[in-house]
């Protein structure tokens, strides 16, 4: 590296192996049985060693192991994993957050102590929802009890920073299931909730049923209603909203996906995984088999990268910074671009201002409590 130019402090390592594949589900994950799961450690580790020696890391602030669901990996396919990831990205800030996502029902305690002492210390949990017959619905294969059961295991095994994924705007879902779902969520008293909204993507069971008008949805009014609820359920229970779809007790904010929203830079690996190193973002390819056969002849993985403009920067840092309920920073903003906020996008922020979705808080410009709903409809128009 020349100059001032520095690594990222974040990294993003994608599992693509699941038990099964969801209804909604259009990531890049494969149903693990018969896959070359050690081939793809193998392959990982070779990756690692190619983007380290082109782009040397310094200290790193947050690692996610994201998936699929890593946790599928055996105990001792999870130590190499750790091992590996220890070895090219050895200088490791003290607060480091290490986080992995995990499906209930597949963490079991040697898992755990592996997981523990190659020093991941979060653990993210798809619990989804807590009707079991909607469990079913989506394509989840664990029950309610078995994210009781995970939860308390983590917990016995050192975990104390959990966070649950929940759903909503599910078929067949109500206002009254997402208040028993909360209600339930809640008294397991975990550190973080991620709570999205069903979304219907190309490719998946769920938009062949669309398709065929055989998914039967809530309506935009109980989908709201399911939002709304949300957020002030959490909010009693004394978790503060601090981005549109994540809530959290007092510093225990996801400090991985706020790199994401302050747009800064990650090193991606693993198939299909994105990055964005030195404004390049780039994209790995797809399927194992051929991200395998790419690293067994010591090349980078990348199906796609291209240089971010300047233009697509300052769109990017709007749309992505303004899911988070503190916005976006002025002074940020000028520091990074030599502009000033208005110069470049005034006129947006006034036809939002008008409207009650944009309010100016001193340094930063935010999304009013109007404004998370229509959120969207806001960021559509940072695209210039």
């Amino acid at each position: 590296m020349e100059g001032t130019i520095l690594a990222p402090k974040a990294v993003y390592i994608h599992i693509p192996f699941c038990t099964n594949k969801c209804h909604y589900c259009d990531f890049t994950a494969y149903v693990v049985d018969g896959q070359p799961v050690d081939d793809y450690i193998t392959a990982l580790e070779q990756e690692m060693e190619l983007i380290t020696r082109e782009v040397p890391p310094k200290e790193i602030d947050t690692i996610f192991i994201g998936g699929g669901t890593p946790t599928v990996l055996s105990p001792k396919q999870m130590e190499r994993l750790l091992t590996s990831i220890a070895k090219f990205f050895p200088h490791r800030s003290p607060t480091l957050e290490f986080t992995v996502e995990a499906n209930p029902g597949t963490t079991g305690m040697e898992l755990l102590q592996v997981m523990r002492a190659g020093g991941i210390n979060r653990i993210s949990f798809g619990a989804q929802t807590f009707r079991h017959d909607l469990l079913q619905k989506i394509g989840r294969i664990h029950g309610v009890r078995e994210i009781e059961q995970s939860v308390e295991q983590a917990r016995q095994a050192g975990f104390d920073n959990l966070s649950l994924d929940l759903m909503f705007g599910l078929p067949d879902q109500t206002v009254d299931d997402m208040k028993e779902t909360l209600s339930e969520a809640v008294k397991l008293a975990p550190d973080h909730f991620s709570c999205y909204s069903l979304k219907i993507e190309e490719g998946t069971l769920f938009h062949h049923l669309y398709e065929r008008e055989q998914l039967p949805l809530p309506s935009e009014d109980d989908e709201l209603q399911m939002y709304n609820l949300i957020r002030n359920q959490l909010y009693k229970e004394g978790y503060e909203q601090y981005e549109v779809s994540n809530f959290a007790k007092p510093g225990k904010e996801s400090k991985h996906n706020t790199v994401y929203w302050l747009n800064e830079e990650y090193y991606g690996l693993g198939t299909g995984a994105h990055g964005y190193i030195h404004k390049v973002r780039y994209a790995n390819i797809k399927g194992v088999k051929e991200y395998i056969r790419k690293l067994q002849e010591q090349k980078r993985p990348m199906q796609e990268s291209y240089q971010v403009s300047e233009r697509e920067d300052m769109e990017n840092f709007m749309i992505l910074g303004l899911r988070l309920l503190k916005g976006v920073s002025r002074a940020r903003f000028h520091s990074l671009y030599h502009k000033s906020l208005e110069e470049v996008y005034g006129s947006v922020i006034e036809h939002f201002v008008q409207l009650g979705l944009l309010v100016r808080n001193h340094d930063r410009i935010k999304l009013t409590d109007k404004g998370l709903i229509y959120g969207n409809e806001v960021f559509a128009s940072f695209l210039i």
